[in-house]
């Protein structure tokens, strides 16, 4: 036999070869299952029950006045720390002031107990500007309810009540005669841990 003819039957068998390794390849048995899955996100929704909480005018040193407002968690994910942020603005009318009128505003955080009003957290509003303060870790989600010393839970609401007084120094304030303050509070909820989700036995 030739050369050309062997030759050519080598490549007519290796051919042959590649094409049953090939059709092989479909030879097997199949089956799949199809699953639909869900994954959705929760929410975290904070709303407060009041736009302003405090608008007050003729305000003069030693004058307190008590406010009441709201939060409630209106999502279905629990929040475990809510921050409230200060910002304000003073309007000094007659350019004399040689402090912060925002030093001279103390704020009394307060729960409303059996005995009345108790102040559990107290600052001024120049220390509330600096620090933004954690309403969980300074006690003011009232602890009557079950599981707000931990946050506030979806679906819950939380009462506040807030004591703004215009400190009497016992020292000439004129300075501070008919100048304003505008304040802005800002809530910033966190949510908790994740849940750790183990399969069913």
């Amino acid at each position: 036999m030739g050369i050309k003819k062997k030759l050519g039957l080598s490549i007519a068998s290796a051919t042959l070869g590649l094409s049953l390794v090939g059709g092989g390849t479909y030879a097997y048995f199949s089956d799949q299952e199809v699953t639909n899955n869900t994954f959705a996100a929760g929410t975290l929704d904070l709303s407060t029950s009041k736009a302003t909480i405090i608008n007050l005018d003729s305000m003069k040193p030693g004058d307190k006045v008590v406010r009441e407002f709201e939060l409630s968690n209106i999502g279905n994910l629990d929040m475990s720390e809510i921050l409230l942020n200060t910002e304000y603005t003073v309007t000094d009318v007659n350019g004399d002031n040689t402090a912060d009128f925002g030093e001279q505003i103390e704020l009394n955080f307060l729960i409303n107990d059996s005995k009345g009003y108790t102040v559990v957290f107290e600052t001024t509003l120049a220390e509330l500007k600096e620090n933004p303060l954690s309403l969980v870790e300074a006690n003011v989600l009232d602890p009557e309810v079950e599981g707000q010393g931990d946050g506030l839970k979806a679906g819950e609401d939380n009462l506040f009540a807030v004591q703004f007084e215009f400190v009497d120094s016992g020292e000439p304030q004129n300075q501070y005669q008919g100048d304003s303050i505008n304040l802005k509070w800002k809530f910033n909820a966190k949510q908790g841990d994740g849940d750790i989700s183990l399969p069913n036995d």
